[in-house]
């Protein structure tokens, strides 16, 4: 198959740039117009000059100058090697204002292998997380906050709750083999397909994708545009934080989406975690949300156990992601929230911030709001139980409303911003 990975590339790709179509075929992502030279594995005898590099993980070898001489030639039992590892990070250098992690796990190993590096990435993304802290994890929707966030249903357009899953036993995504995400995609659908009730659905592969018996070419071009104009499905991956990563390897094979038919619960498949899951509705409805996507992940994980497999995780890290970012619950609670008045202050990320709160713009990450709508979701994922973080999220989009409220009739809410995050810190 000349045409299809992993010897060729999908025809689906042939419109896109070179540069992206550089990290879909079999080979590590080399592309020097993007700046993407770093070989992914064996690590070169010298470590690169990493003086214009700001990553988190730059920073920790920097700090630590006989760090890559001690991990350079070690793998892990799987034949993960540091170089697959730190390879995102050497080719993106990040930005001083916006630090990206600047590193991946190749498997479950890595996170013990190379110890020396991910802890100290870790506790500096995660706020000084200790290498011997212990995760608390809590997915019992009685524990949630009663608060209703959107009493007046006037701010809230739509909310939802999202995190990742791995499965024990198989590489993840920057090191998986084109058989070994084949398999995955045959294990988790099995599991997905077994859902019964409000959560029964169907699995969609990407356009193109031939892993996938019932649908040997993938879904419709037409049911994918439609997905995506929704918001309900990943692109190809079109960053080299993502291509030098690894995660665009042999697209779009074995990668989709099942959905429910009420179009409420979603999971992806090999994307740049083995599943991510989401749960999603219009208004402020956090419980219904929770609810919906603890039982998805029960239900889930019970069929991955029949068959002899289980999610990742541990005691230390909570549950294991590609990104150490997204470690412990994986949890996102997010709400796309329209707040014009309270937005406008220069300083409302950093009032969000003392929430608890992540603002991103209608575009993601670091992008502008579109008329006073921002995405707000709880900052932290590591050392923090699910419902705390969903209760930190609740608080603090319920306080910005209040706050909205109150400017629209004119007063001042100042003082009110002055002691913002004093809840947060006591439930810490």
């Amino acid at each position: 198959m000349t045409d299809y990975p992993p010897k060729g590339l999908s025809s689906t790709l042939a419109e896109l740039p070179e540069w992206i179509k550089a990290g879909c075929g079999d080979n590590e992502y080399i592309c020097a117009e993007r700046g993407a030279t770093f070989p992914g594995d064996p690590c070169p005898a010298l470590l690169p000059d990493l003086k214009e590099h700001h990553n988190f993980m730059a920073e920790a070898l920097k700090a630590s100058p006989g760090l890559y001489d001690k991990l350079k030639s070690t793998k892990t039992a799987s034949g993960v090697g540091l170089g697959k590892c730190i390879k995102t990070g050497i080719d993106n250098k990040s930005h001083p204002m916006i630090k990206t992690v600047g590193l991946v796990a190749g498997d479950e190993e890595c996170f013990s292998t190379f110890k020396d590096l991910f802890d100290p990435v870790i506790s500096a993304r995660h706020g000084g997380y200790p290498p011997n802290a212990t995760h608390p994890t809590d997915m019992n929707p009685g524990n949630l906050l009663p608060t209703k966030i959107d009493p007046d249903n006037k701010y809230v357009q739509t909310t939802r709750c999202r995190t990742g899953r791995s499965v024990r036993g198989f590489r993840l995504p920057p090191a998986c083999t084109f058989e070994e995400r084949r398999e995955l995609e045959r294990v988790i659908v099995k599991g997905l397909l077994s859902l019964t009730g409000p959560l029964a659905g169907e699995y969609f592969p990407l356009h193109g994708s031939r892993s996938y018996g019932p649908m040997p070419t993938g879904m419709t071009k037409e049911k994918e545009e439609e997905l995506r104009s929704r918001g309900n499905l990943f692109q190809e991956p079109d960053s080299t934080l993502l291509l030098s990563s690894g995660c665009g390897r042999h697209w779009p094979d074995a990668r989709g989406i099942f959905h429910n038919k009420d179009m409420n619960f979603f999971v992806w498949i090999n994307e740049e975690d083995h599943m991510r899951i989401i749960s999603m509705e219009v208004g402020d409805d956090v419980g219904a949300i929770f609810r919906r996507f603890a039982a998805a992940l029960e239900g889930v994980e019970k069929v991955l156990r029949s068959e002899g497999f289980e999610f990742m995780r541990n005691d230390h890290l909570g549950y294991i992601l590609t990104c150490p970012s997204n470690l412990g619950t994986g949890l996102r609670a997010g709400a796309m929230v329209k707040v014009p008045l309270i937005s406008a202050r220069k300083d409302f990320r950093e009032i969000c911030a003392k929430l608890g709160l992540q603002a991103r713009g209608t575009a993601g990450v670091d992008s502008a709001s579109t008329g006073g709508t921002w995405d707000l979701s709880n900052a932290d994922r590591l050392g923090k139980s699910e419902t705390h973080l969903v209760n930190i999220f609740t608080h603090g989009v319920s306080t910005i409303i209040q706050w909205e409220k109150r400017l629209e009739k004119g007063e001042d809410v100042a003082a009110s911003i002055q002691g913002a995050g004093e809840w947060a810190r006591s439930k810490a």
